[in-house]
């Protein structure tokens, strides 16, 4: 063949899995035009997928297994996609969300945003799109945060959702994020999740200055079985912690926290002024 690249597999997961899309293809017979007639995505990309020249999307892999014949097997590339991605997310976090979408209770605690299960699509895109723009992520992967947020907030919703209850910081109401439709709409959002019955929203306000005893986000799960879990998380490491002496504890600062926080209904009220200021 013209032009054909050789490909080591062995050199990074990306190029395993750029070498893996060749070898099924070519196990097929078919050219990267072939394939792409399966597909939504141009052969162009698909050859820049195989060489590692793009890194491979969720939505990209999972048109590969369609087309492959390779969905919901433990050979698929969405699976082996979620592997390359976990292998660059924070220690812990793969771990946790998987918890947390059987977890039978939610505490989280945050600082400077609103919480990942509360964000609204273009909210989650904004934060993403500021990624792009400061040159830590690519836009597909961009693309890829916000479609992973989107299937966490869908697990939650089933037959006996999980209770969720959130404190944030006044700095996550206040802080504007995509402009004012953005974050007028995430606002609005916040207020209708309030109103849920399976939810509690409160705000921490500023002045509850040196009584806020976190000083980082936290994550609480509740187990099916009333097991603790608790996420912690920094710039750059995440823990999951199941010692009890540390969940125990994470657990009563909570409580603390609440009971220094804002109640719902002042805390709505907080947000539905700071939403009438940016419209």
């Amino acid at each position: 063949m013209v032009n054909r690249r050789k490909l080591n597999p062995d050199s990074s997961p990306m190029a395993a899995f750029g070498a893996r899309i060749r070898r099924f293809r070519e196990d097929r017979g078919w050219s990267q035009d072939v394939l792409a007639e399966h597909l939504s995505y141009s052969s162009q990309h698909i050859s820049a997928v195989e060489t590692c020249r793009k890194p491979p999307t969720l939505p990209f892999a999972r048109e590969l297994d369609r087309a492959f014949g390779n969905a919901d097997t433990v050979d698929s590339f969405e699976r082996e996609w979620r592997d390359i991605r976990h292998g660059s997310l924070l220690e812990g976090f793969p771990e946790y969300v998987g918890h947390e979408g059987r977890a039978a209770e939610i505490r989280l605690f945050e600082i400077g945003i609103i919480p990942g299960l509360l964000q609204t699509p273009a909210y989650a895109s904004a934060l993403a799109g500021g990624d792009v723009h400061r040159g830590t992520i690519t836009p597909e992967q961009a693309a890829e945060r916000v479609s992973v947020l989107a299937e966490r907030q869908a697990k939650l919703v089933r037959l006996r959702p999980p209770t969720v209850l959130v404190v944030m910081d006044e700095s996550c109401v206040r802080r504007p994020v995509g402009g004012p439709e953005v974050m007028g709409e995430q606002l609005e959002h916040l207020v209708a999740f309030a109103a849920l019955p399976n939810t509690m929203l409160q705000v921490a306000p500023y002045d509850i200055g040196e009584r806020r005893p976190f000083n980082l986000p936290m994550n609480l799960l509740t187990q099916p079985d009333r097991t603790v879990l608790a996420y912690a998380e920094s710039q750059i490491r995440g823990h999951l912690d199941r010692e009890s002496t540390f969940v125990l504890a994470a657990l009563s600062a909570y409580h603390q926290l609440q009971a220094e926080s804002l109640s719902q209904a002042a805390s709505v009220a907080m947000i539905n002024e700071v939403r009438k200021g940016i419209l």
